[in-house]
C-alpha cells in the first residue's frame, strides 16, 4: 500500500495510531475535523470535514487503502451524529467506491452490542444490540461495510473497539481494553492482509477476563499481545463494588446502557 488514509487523526486514538504509524507506508495522509499537527515525514495533513461529500471525494482520492478512525465517538444529538458517523461513513465508502479503493478499516464500537449480558460470549455473528444513538450509528456503519463488500468488493474490517486508552479504570473495562500497541498491530494486519473480506473484529487485547471469540477471524492473523491483568492490583481495580443487577454491570455497554435516552438527560 502506497498512500494510506487515516480518518480522525485529531483524535485520542488516532493520534497515538498516526504516530506509531510513522514510516510504515509510503505516504501516510492524515485528516480530522479539527486543527492537527503539521505534517511529518512521509505525511500528508489535510483537514476536512467528512460530511461534506465533495471533500471527502478530494480527500480519498489517490489512496490505496483507508483506516476509518473519523467521527464522533460518545453518545450525543441525532443531528450531530448524523453528520458525523452516518453520513460521513457513507461519503467515506462513497468515495473510495468512486475512486476504486478496495480495502477499509472501519472503526465501530463494543455499543454495537452493548444490551448484550456480560455472561453471554460474542462472536462476528452475533446480534447487534445497540446501547445509544452512537451505537446504532456504528451498527449502521457495519451494515455500510456489508453492503459495499457483497455489492462493489470493498473489503472491510469492522473492528469493535472496546475500550482504548493507556490504561482501565473498572473491572468493565479491564475485560474490554485495547492497549495501544494491540490496536495498532490490528489495524497494520488489516491493511497487510491477503484477504479481509467483510470481518467483525472485537477490540480487545489478551485480557483474563473476556465476553468475546474472535476465532472466526483468525484467518486476519492478529494475536494481541498486551493484558490488562498488568493493572489488577490497580487501586481504583480492587476497591470496586458492584451491584450485579446494576444495568451498568449486567450489560457489557455498562454505563451506556444505564444512562437511558441521550435528548432525555438534557
Amino acid at each position: 500500500m502506497s498512500r494510506v488514509l487515516l480518518t480522525g487523526a485529531g483524535g485520542n486514538l488516532g493520534k497515538v495510531v498516526r504516530e506509531n504509524l510513522a514510516g510504515v507506508y509510503d505516504t501516510l495522509r492524515v485528516t480530522d475535523l479539527i486543527e492537527m499537527a503539521p505534517a511529518g515525514s512521509g505525511e500528508e495533513v489535510v483537514q476536512c470535514d467528512l460530511s461534506d461529500a465533495e471533500a471527502v471525494m478530494q480527500l480519498v482520492e489517490g489512496c490505496d487503502a483507508i483506516m476509518h478512525l473519523g467521527g464522533i465517538s460518545l453518545e450525543n444529538t441525532f443531528d450531530s451524529i448524523l453528520n458525523a458517523n452516518i453520513r460521513g461513513t457513507y461519503n467515506i465508502y462513497e468515495a473510495a467506491r468512486k475512486h476504486g479503493v478496495k480495502r477499509v478499516m472501519f472503526a465501530s464500537s463494543n455499543h454495537v452490542t452493548g444490551f448484550h449480558k456480560r455472561e453471554t460470549r460474542l462472536d462476528a455473528t452475533s446480534e447487534m444490540r445497540p446501547d445509544s444513538i452512537y451505537g446504532v450509528s456504528k451498527g449502521f456503519g457495519e451494515l455500510l461495510a456489508r453492503y459495499y463488500f457483497d455489492q462493489f468488493g470493498i473489503e472491510t474490517a469492522c473492528v469493535r473497539i472496546g475500550y482504548s486508552f493507556e490504561k482501565p479504570l473498572t473491572r468493565r473495562m479491564m475485560a474490554i481494553w485495547l492497549s495501544f500497541d494491540d490496536f495498532t498491530d490490528l489495524a497494520k494486519r488489516v491493511i497487510a492482509a491477503d484477504r479481509v473480506g467483510f470481518a467483525v473484529v472485537y477490540g480487545m487485547s489478551n485480557n483474563k477476563e473476556t465476553w468475546w471469540d474472535n476465532s472466526l477471524t483468525s484467518y486476519l492473523g492478529w494475536q494481541p499481545k498486551d493484558s490488562s491483568e498488568q493493572f489488577a492490583n490497580d487501586p481504583n481495580i480492587t476497591s470496586e463494588v458492584n451491584d450485579p443487577n446494576d444495568p451498568a454491570v449486567k450489560y457489557q455497554g455498562g454505563a451506556w446502557v444505564a444512562a437511558g435516552h441521550f435528548e432525555d438527560q438534557k
